[in-house]
C-alpha cells in the first residue's frame, strides 16, 4: 500500500515497539515491594494505568509540567486507594521508577522481526513524547537503537505530538518530504491524527483496543506491517 512512495518509516516508541505496560509493571513490582508500600501490584496497576494515560494527555496538552506528571500520577493513585503515603516517599518512588524503568527491555511481539524486515528497505526513525533522559536507555537496553537513524523527542522539539512542529523537525532531520514518510504509532490523537495533519502516511497500531475508525489502516500485531511495506 505504501511501498511505492514511502522511503522513511517513523515509529512511536512507548506502547508501539517498547512494551510500556509490561516494563512499567515490572518496575512497580520492584519499587513498591522494596519500599514496603502496602498494596498489591494488581490493585495498584488497576488504578495507575488509566491515571497515567490521563496525566500524559494533560502533559501533551501543556496543562501540566513533567514534574507534576511524575508526582500527581502517583499521588492520585494512592489517594484513590486510600493509602497514606507521604510526599517524601512519593518523590522517592517517582525517582526510582525513572531510574529502573529503562532497565527492563520487553518489546511487543514481532517488533524485532519487523525492524529486521524494514531496515534493508527503509530509513527508520523514532518520534516520541517520552523523556529524553530515558528514551535512549530504553532503545539501547532493548537492543534496537541500531535500527534508527534519528530519534526525535518532545524535549528536543520543544513541543509534544500532535503539535506539527515535532513532525516538521522529524522531516527536516530525515531530509524528506512528508509524502515519503509513514508514521506508525499507538495513539490516535498524538501519532495518527498528528502525523496525518503534517502530511504523513499513517498506520495505527491499536495497542489500547480503541474503537474502529476510518482515518487509516489499523493493525493489531506488528507483523502486519509487512503486508503494507
Amino acid at each position: 500500500m505504501f511501498k511505492e512512495i514511502v522511503t522513511d518509516v517513523f515509529f512511536d516508541l512507548d506502547h508501539t515497539l517498547w512494551d510500556f505496560e509490561k516494563n512499567s509493571a515490572l518496575t512497580f513490582e520492584k519499587i513498591l515491594s522494596e519500599n514496603n508500600i502496602p498494596v498489591s501490584l494488581s490493585d495498584f496497576l488497576q488504578v495507575y494505568v488509566p491515571a497515567n494515560l490521563a496525566f500524559w494527555k494533560l502533559y501533551r496538552e501543556e496543562k501540566i509540567t513533567k514534574e507534576a506528571l511524575r508526582y500527581q500520577r502517583l499521588k492520585s493513585v494512592f489517594d484513590k486507594l486510600g493509602l497514606s503515603v507521604v510526599d517524601e516517599m512519593i518523590h522517592k518512588l517517582s525517582e526510582e521508577y525513572i531510574l529502573y524503568l529503562s532497565s527492563y527491555n520487553h518489546l511487543f511481539p514481532n517488533a524485532m522481526e519487523v525492524l529486521e524486515y524494514l531496515k534493508p528497505k527503509y530509513k527508520l526513525h523514532i518520534i516520541t513524547n517520552g523523556f529524553q533522559e530515558i528514551q535512549g536507555k530504553k532503545l539501547r537496553n532493548s537492543n534496537i537503537d541500531g535500527y534508527f537513524e534519528h530519534v526525535i523527542d518532545s524535549e528536543m522539539a520543544g513541543v509534544k505530538k500532535p503539535n506539527p512542529i515535532i513532525f516538521e523537525l522529524a522531516l527536516n532531520k530525515a531530509n524528506i518530504a512528508s509524502k515519503n514518510a509513514l508514521m506508525i504509532g499507538d495513539s490516535l490523537e498524538a501519532d495518527i491524527l498528528g502525523a496525518r495533519d503534517s502530511g504523513f502516511h499513517i498506520l495505527h497500531f491499536n495497542a489500547h483496543k480503541e474503537p474502529f475508525h476510518e482515518f487509516c489502516p489499523i493493525i493489531q500485531d506488528l507483523s502486519e506491517i509487512k503486508s503494507f511495506l
